[in-house]
């Protein structure tokens, strides 16, 4: 089971701790503007991190490259994937398939998984959480044209365990009657993965300017509203499929979940008893009792 070679992202990250200072220099400006920091040349990069060319090179090789030109190639291959067609994902597929594709999907997405926890540090995760229990801060939640899906369930469990808690419509064009809404406090919940939606970018952008957090949920790539997000989750999501898959998605927000509830439990078991009490008293569920 592999999850395809490692992000160039992924290899700054964990070779953080045997940077220099300089070197760490360049690790930051490379990912202010990831990829395309690392397309320009190397006298380019050097005068953005305020290094010497040198140091650019010495990045590289630390990170396991033969020099700066394959570095270069892999940030290359990582754009072409990124923005591959569902399409074209399946026929550069094609003649490298074995076995039966529920096999193949379970070894996908548990890599996805096993890749995504590796990567998300606990302490955004907790900070996450503390956010989205705090219920003085508004939570607002969208997701795209895939994505939805999940913004509909997070926000289906989230608004049980806590009030304040809206999925905004489908339809772009009403977005900015939910922005009037938003202000310092409140936290702004985004899911987009690649093919990135420039709607979603510019909510992210509307928002942040009235004071709004932003919490994203994007894949290994990183949406470019990681730029202005105040936290990331990078879960990965390729699979044997024509589309990407966000079961480690999931994960993530289901665990969120319990971790809200818990913060909230006295107050979340109040709201979750009165809402059975609803149901049960309430004529059009009653046959579901």
């Amino acid at each position: 089971m592999t999850s395809g070679p490692a992000l160039v992202k992924d290899l700054l990250h964990a070779a953080t701790d045997r940077l220099t200072g300089a070197e760490r220099q360049v690790a930051d400006a490379l990912l202010r503007d990831y990829p395309m920091a690392g397309l320009e040349s190397v006298t380019r990069l050097a005068e953005q991190a305020a290094v010497s060319g040198p140091t650019v090179l010495r990045l590289a090789r630390k990170l396991g490259f033969d020099g700066f030109p394959e570095l270069q190639a892999a940030l290359r291959a990582e754009m072409a994937d990124q923005i591959k067609k569902p399409s074209l994902k399946r026929d550069a597929r094609s003649g490298a398939e074995a076995g039966h594709v529920l096999h193949r999907f379970a070894d996908a997405v548990a890599a996805n998984i096993a890749g995504t926890l590796e990567r998300l540090d606990l302490d955004r995760f907790d900070a996450i959480a503390e956010m989205l229990g705090d219920d003085t801060r508004p939570v607002f939640i969208a997701g795209g044209r895939i994505t939805r899906a999940n913004a509909t369930y997070f926000q289906n469990h989230l608004q049980i365990i806590r009030p304040g808690v809206v999925e905004l419509s489908a339809s772009p064009s009403v977005w900015p009657q939910y922005i009037l809404d938003m202000g310092p406090g409140t936290v702004l919940v985004l899911f987009d993965i690649r093919r990135y939606e420039k709607d979603l970018q510019k909510l992210a952008q509307l928002a942040v300017e009235r004071g709004a957090e932003v919490v994203l949920f994007t894949d290994q790539w990183g949406s470019p509203i990681a730029s202005i997000a105040a936290q990331v989750v990078n879960a990965r999501v390729e699979a044997p499929s024509n589309w990407d898959s966000t079961l480690a998605v999931m994960l993530v927000i289901e665990a969120l979940i319990a971790a809200v509830q818990a913060r909230r439990w006295d107050e979340s078991r109040e709201r979750i008893e009165a809402l059975e009490g609803m149901f049960s008293t309430t004529r059009v569920f009653r046959s579901f009792s």
